[in-house]
């Protein structure tokens, strides 16, 4: 199987633009209001950035060995959110940089680690591993856009095709 590393290339690069509009309308709110229980699966706002950050560093711990901090699922790495949107930016530009490395022959490849909740041994084939962390950003992102629109924040355009670097101008 080929499969060729600019579609993950393009998920890393919506994965930052999306982690960073999701941070511009959660800074328009609170902190009380962040870190309110909403009824959402990771509970609040805050829980779910934090979440998201969570299996990012899970699974890029697992694709390039580099030993990010993470906590037990459901636990919150940072209180702060200012501490939290840094470390998550850094996460972005981290998975950007592992995107702009990876080759088809990596992706190609089979990966076994341990789980952080289960701790059974496990193998699956890279390029569905990777193909996995872009697709659980998406889901929980969907979440969280319910969440802050609950919260009076629209965080406006979230299509793919209309990140603005695709954004072409016809001349009138």
């Amino acid at each position: 199987m080929h499969i060729d590393p600019v579609l993950y290339q393009r998920m890393a690069a919506y994965n930052a633009w999306m982690t960073e509009k999701a941070y511009a309308a959660a800074g328009q709110l609170s902190d009380a209001e962040r870190k309110a229980d909403r009824g959402a699966f990771f509970r609040s706002i805050h829980s779910t950035l934090n979440h998201l950050l969570f299996a990012d560093r899970a699974w890029m711990r697992r694709f390039t060995g580099t030993p990010y901090e993470i906590k037990g699922m459901g636990v919150d790495l940072y209180e702060h959110f200012e501490v939290l949107k840094s470390a998550h930016l850094e996460m972005c530009a981290d998975i950007s940089a592992f995107a702009d490395g990876l080759t088809p022959e990596w992706l190609a490849g089979t990966l076994e680690w341990k789980g952080v909740t289960h701790p059974a041994p496990r193998s699956r084939p890279r390029w569905l591993l990777v193909t996995h962390m872009f697709n659980h950003q998406t889901h929980h992102r969907g979440q969280l856009s319910t969440l802050l629109t609950q919260a009076g924040q629209d965080i406006g355009v979230t299509d793919l095709p209309f990140m603005p670097d695709l954004i072409v101008e016809h001349e009138g």
